[in-house]
């Protein structure tokens, strides 16, 4: 028996599509969202294009991640004059490091005469005497960004006896005041590095909310990295954080982490800012699958921190994790519509060291989250396969586990609408994910 597209339509509004048309103008028009605006328990999902169209992609790296603060890495890999990380943001290379004041800068990684890039991928260090040399010309630069030759200056490496060719004081209507590197804005909060490409950037405080009150205890910023791990995904970003930002996937995908983060156990951990957040209290104790004891807790802690662990999810690209004896975070970098490099960091207070199993713990912690991660990973990469194909229109908000997802999806809508707004978030601290019965 034949049904053509139109009678099944009318049984199932998604069967029998043709491919889906990609239309950039329709990812700036309201209309486009309007399923996804409606409040979580009406919503639908994000549009499909969302997550594999490169022209949706293209878009968003510029309307999303070049009009705010992003974060590209750890404050501890810049923590003396000189020190520096190259990190990317938006397909555009940026050098993060600290002038001879000790004071934190960020520059274009690009040559103020050829565009040449000045420093590759991987760099610890800005260069020899703490300072930033062009491969191409030799044009030099110190980490404050100024000028410092062009190229006529100590160690240029100019021939002997040809120093007067390479002169360039003489030169008309040139003044090398003029030609630093181009400036980008750069911050801090806790442990981490930010970002920020827009011209005219709010602070970061802003963006974060009501972020640093509710970490106040933990004292994110004396917390230092232990070990790293980095994972090629083939999906999109956002699969990455909305797989994060919910537990309904955990008894089918996570047996070992369902044994120690309890459905009945979670609550929705948010309020004004662009994240999204969601605490487990209390915090289980470890099984023989393994779990998040290891370290020594922080002593510092109120009784509720000491007994909970947080969620939270930066906007728009970073996976936060604390609890009362370590910290995990996921730095994602998109590299396409449908591929994500994805660097995991495992962190701890200096206090949590203080002790002669930290390094059997540290250990432990590390296998435990590298089995949590590649599981998540492996099912986000069965979403990118399945929201590929042209049958799937976007499904239905499953509102009791996915009110995270839903503000998050709306985040990327105003941001790709060119609406500048804060979440505003819950009355309350905690908000218990799952009804009592």
């Amino acid at each position: 028996m034949t049904i053509d597209a139109t009678a099944a339509r009318a049984v199932d509004p998604h069967a029998a599509l043709p491919a889906r048309p990609v239309d950039p103008a329709r990812f700036t028009d309201e209309a486009t969202y309007r399923h996804t605006r409606l409040p979580v328990e009406l919503a639908s999902t994000l549009i499909p294009d969302a997550y594999c169209a490169p022209e949706f992609f293209a878009l968003e790296q510029e309307r999303v991640f070049t009009t705010g603060w992003v974060a590209v890495g750890l404050a501890a890999d810049v923590d003396r004059p000189g020190a520096c990380v190259v990190v990317e943001v938006a397909g555009r290379s940026i050098i993060v490091t600290r002038n001879r004041g000790g004071r934190l800068r960020a520059f274009h990684n690009v040559c103020r005469h050829r565009a040449t890039k000045l420093l590759s991928p991987g760099a610890r260090e800005v260069g020899h005497r703490g300072r930033i040399r062009c491969p191409y010309h030799s044009w030099t630069y110190d980490t404050d960004g100024s000028c410092l030759g062009t190229p006529l200056f100590e160690g240029s490496d100019v021939p002997a006896g040809q120093e007067p060719v390479f002169d360039t004081s003489v030169a008309k209507g040139f003044d090398r005041a003029d030609y630093g590197l181009l400036p980008v804005a750069v911050d801090t909060w806790g442990f981490f590095l930010f970002v920020n490409l827009a011209a005219d950037p709010a602070p970061l405080a802003t963006q974060l909310g009501d972020l640093p009150r509710r970490f106040t205890d933990h004292r994110l910023e004396e917390w230092v990295p232990q070990r790293r791990r980095t994972y090629d995904v083939a999906a999109n970003y956002k699969l990455v954080g909305e797989n994060f930002m919910e537990y309904y996937h955990l008894p089918w995908v996570h047996p070992e982490l369902n044994k120690v983060s309890k459905f009945s156990d979670h609550y929705r951990w948010q309020g004004p800012g662009m994240y999204t957040g969601m605490s487990t209290t209390p915090v289980s104790r470890n099984t023989d699958a393994g779990g998040w004891d290891g370290l020594r807790p922080l002593s510092s802690l109120g009784a509720q921190d000491a007994e909970s662990g947080r969620f939270v999810w930066l906007f728009p690209s970073t996976a936060l994790v604390v609890l009362p004896n370590h910290a995990f975070v996921l730095l994602n970098q998109p590299v396409s519509a449908n591929r994500t490099v994805e660097t995991a960091v495992l962190l701890c207070h200096p206090e949590s060291l203080d002790d002669p199993t930290a390094q059997d713990g540290l250990a432990q912690l590390e296998q435990f989250w590298d089995l949590v991660n590649r599981q998540d990973l492996e099912i986000v990469e069965r979403v990118q396969e399945g929201i590929e194909n042209p049958a799937y229109r976007g499904g239905r908000m499953c509102f009791r586990f996915e009110e995270p997802l839903h503000r998050f999806q709306n985040m990327v809508i105003d941001k790709m609408l060119g609406i500048d707004r804060i979440p505003a978030g819950d009355e309350e601290t905690m908000t218990r994910m799952f009804p009592d019965p």
